[in-house]
């Protein structure tokens, strides 16, 4: 029997594309156990399952949940929506690599939950909506150079891999895919409040088009003197990831009593 497809899901069915994502977890002695988020019919699961190392599916269509269990009855299949899934409870605290075909509707905020568990993910590969792909791992300059790319560059060096057609999925989506791979930077070296650096990085990328020093002005309210600085007269997307790592520290620094 066959599970009925979810609701705007695209499913891969390309075997040679699923061995390919599946192959691209290049730092496996850096933890044990893989996380599959939404294996959804198991076209990745069948490759990521002869690894030596232990896999966790975070699924939460049921049908799809019934469709894994009867097709690889040794599976860890964890019924849960990753977003919301507490990832140190369920790994036991324990690192892991983080893989999936992600759903492009939450993309975005996959990447943000792998962020706030950094400590636990030490690398991620990925299928996203190509131009997500692409934002993520943009230089400062680029018109596609924003939030989730300075967010997810602070804390992991991002790699795009290889573009995925159309034609790879049943049903076939109206936006070509990507792979990327994203591997953790050293958290021992980094100094970052990351409740301010977000902050900073969503407030200038909010209104991209104005100067600094006036998206910045209700955070540094009581020192308008350092909004003065030539600094401030850039807009946001022509700061590097490392400059917004500076201003989130400088930042701190005036604003902590």
């Amino acid at each position: 029997m066959r599970p009925k497809k979810a609701l705007g899901q695209h499913f891969l069915h390309r075997e040679d594309i699923a061995a390919r994502i599946a192959n691209a977890l290049a730092h496996l002695d850096e933890y044990k156990q893989i996380v599959e988020v939404g294996p959804g019919q198991g076209v990745l699961t069948k490759y990521l399952i002869e690894k030596p190392h232990g896999l966790v599916a975070i699924e939460y269509d049921r049908d799809l949940i019934w469709h894994l269990a009867t097709n690889f009855p040794t599976l860890h299949v964890i019924q849960r929506d990753f977003l919301r899934a507490n990832l140190h409870k369920i790994m036991s605290g324990n690192q892991f690599g983080l893989i999936g075909n992600f759903p492009y509707n939450i993309s975005s905020q996959i990447l943000i939950k792998m962020i706030e568990n950094r400590e636990l993910i030490p690398e991620m590969v990925g299928m996203f909506q190509k131009e997500v792909a692409e934002r993520v791992v943009s230089a400062h300059g680029s018109k596609v150079y924003g939030v989730i790319s300075v967010l997810v560059q602070a804390f992991y060096d991002g790699e795009y891999l290889f573009t995925v057609k159309k034609g790879a999925f049943n049903p076939p989506p109206k936006v070509e895919s990507a792979v990327i791979r994203l591997t953790r930077k050293n958290l021992d070296e980094q100094d970052i409040d990351y409740r301010i650096f977000k902050m900073i990085v969503k407030t200038t990328f909010g209104q991209r088009r104005k100067m600094m020093r006036n998206t910045l002005k209700s955070i540094l309210k009581d020192h308008p003197e350092v909004l003065k600085e030539p600094f401030f007269n850039q807009r946001p997307e022509a700061l590097s990831v490392e400059g917004f790592v500076a201003l989130s520290q400088r930042v701190k620094k005036l604003t902590t009593p």
